[in-house]
């Protein structure tokens, strides 16, 4: 199955204005962060509805995007397109954990 992101884009925006909801840019921010930490929190005690949570979080970045009239299909392509050229290197935290470090070039400042 193939999905339209600009189509979901109006969508979710078409639903947010049908059934009133602000169109506060400010605060949809905050409703993301908000259904990103409820995600982060049920994952951390192994509950289920993570994966609705992520939704919610899509949702609310969809309608920012087309409020702001940008095209996240689009950005998310350009953007896998540069992580896809980017050069890290694996350093180690003081816990012992691996972390990528992106090496910064003269084209990829």
């Amino acid at each position: 199955m193939s999905v339209d992101l600009k189509k979901l884009q109006k969508e979710v925006m078409r639903n947010k204005m049908e059934k009133g909801f602000t169109n506060d840019v400010a605060i949809d921010f905050c409703r993301a962060h908000e259904e990103l930490s409820e995600a982060f929190s049920k994952f951390n005690k192994n509950e289920p509805g993570v994966a609705e949570e992520f939704a919610d979080v899509a949702i609310f970045m969809l309608g920012m995007c087309e409020k702001m009239g940008f095209d996240l299909e689009k950005e998310l392509v350009r953007k896998i397109e540069i992580n896809r050229n980017r050069k890290y290197k694996k350093e180690k935290t003081p816990e012992g954990k691996d972390i990528f470090i992106r090496i910064k070039t003269p084209e990829d400042p």
